[in-house]
Order: structure tokens, then C-alpha cells, then sequence
């Protein structure tokens, strides 16, 4: 089964594009939010879950061990020992996933068909014209969309490095 999700990475995501559509028009969403919202919730992709396992995966054995022998269940250990440990990749797939879904332009182009509810993307997008492009209108306004995005990275910036380099360091 991990196998079938690596190859899912190879895959590129034009490749899925209409199956996507179609599986979406038929659930009738369509014109909403779901789609854009909905696979990142769940996941995200194979590289965030292939990304967080690998980090699990390094994790000493001995500690599950140790709290089994306390006492401990399944999904205590889960929860009190390998859910805090997994903090920084988990913090790093959360940042990844933000960064992806909010300068997405193809996903809210292809499902979104009222102007009401374009993403900021695709709302500057409607600064370029057939024949003309308002380049002081599309340069401050990419400079306010992209405000946010730098916000949540300086804010998390220590968690984001950290769980990158402990995801490539850390051995059973």
C-alpha cells in the first residue's frame, strides 16, 4: 500500500485533472469551496504523508516499549508520546500545505466559476487586461496577498527548519 502512494508522487497532477472534475461535478461541488478544501484537509498528498511517516517511523522503538510495559494502550502511546514527538513535521506539513493551498491558481480556476467566490490568486489575475496590464494596481496588490503567507512563516520559522532537519536526522 506505500508503495502505491509513492507512486502516486510520480504522477503529475494534470494527469488527475479531469478524473478530479468529473468526481467532483458528480458530488455537485462544483462552484464551491469543497475542493479546494477538502484533499488538503485529508492529507494533503502523498509527499506530506510520506514525510511524516518516515519521521515515525525513526522514532526508538523502546519508548513505545517502555510505555507498554507502564501500562500504557495504543492510542495512549499515541497520543502522549508520538503525537508530541511528531510536533515539527507535523508543523512543517501544516506550513507546506498552507503555502500550497493559498497560492494555488489552477485549483480555484478549474472549480470556481462565480467572480464572487475567486481566490485571491485569481483575483489578481483580473489585473491584466486583453490589452493592457495595471502594474502598479497588480504589484500592490500581490504585495498584500502575499503578506499573510510571510506572516505565518517568520511566525512558525523555528518549527518549520527544525522539523525539516530532525525528519533528515533523526535514527532508530
Amino acid at each position: 500500500m506505500f508503495l502505491v502512494l509513492l507512486a502516486t508522487m510520480m504522477l503529475p497532477s494534470q494527469v488527475t485533472m479531469i478524473p478530479m472534475f468529473i468526481m467532483f461535478k458528480e458530488a455537485g461541488w462544483v462552484d464551491t469551496f469543497l475542493p479546494l478544501i477538502v484533499p488538503a484537509f485529508f492529507g494533503g498528498g502523498a509527499f506530506n504523508i510520506f514525510l511524516i511517516r518516515q519521521f515515525i517511523r525513526g522514532i526508538p522503538r523502546d519508548l513505545d516499549e517502555s510505555a507498554f510495559v507502564d501500562g500504557a494502550n495504543r492510542l495512549q502511546i499515541f497520543i502522549r508520546i508520538i503525537l508530541p514527538l511528531s510536533m515539527p513535521p507535523l508543523i512543517a506539513v501544516s506550513i507546506f500545505t498552507f503555502m500550497g493551498v493559498w497560492n494555488d491558481f489552477q485549483g480555484p480556476l478549474i472549480y470556481l466559476n462565480s467572480n464572487e467566490k475567486y481566490t485571491l490568486a485569481l483575483g489578481l489575475s483580473m489585473f491584466k487586461g486583453l490589452y493592457n496590464v495595471e502594474w502598479n494596481m497588480l504589484m500592490a496588490a500581490t504585495i498584500l496577498v502575499m503578506l499573510p503567507a510571510l506572516i505565518v512563516f517568520f511566525a512558525v520559522q523555528k518549527y518549520f527548519i527544525e522539523g525539516i532537519s530532525i525528519s533528515s536526522a533523526v535514527k532508530g
